[in-house]
């Protein structure tokens, strides 16, 4: 079965752990594992260096993620967008957190992931 045909319970299947991972790599500024399941190219941009300043600059004004609320999944015809409802320790505003999950050489990797 072709991995974009999926329901949205199966893409959360394999997102949740992704974004599990990230967000608790990106809790302890572990950069190796935050990295583990990007492309090489989304690699080569978030460097151990750049991960620890951007976890720093949120943690400092915002707190540590929390919850998130699953929104919606959006289908291209080569990757899948994932987004939810993004909670964190300090802060009362609604943040989005964002996946962007591609298949490359039969792995499902992270081409893109954000929280703002």
């Amino acid at each position: 079965m072709n991995w974009l045909e999926m329901t949205e319970s199966q893409i959360l299947e394999i997102a949740n752990p992704i974004m599990d991972n990230l967000m608790e790599a990106s809790t302890n500024v572990n950069h190796e594992r935050h990295v583990r399941d990007f492309t090489n190219q989304l690699k080569a941009i978030v460097t151990k260096e750049n991960l620890e300043v951007q976890c720093k600059e949120y943690q400092t004004t915002l707190g540590y993620l929390s919850e998130r609320e699953f929104v919606g999944v959006f289908r291209k015809e080569t990757d899948v967008a994932i987004f939810w409802r993004q909670k964190y320790t300090e802060s009362t505003g609604e943040h989005i957190a964002f996946l962007r999950l591609i298949s490359l050489e039969g792995k499902i990797l992270v081409q893109n992931v954000s929280v703002t």
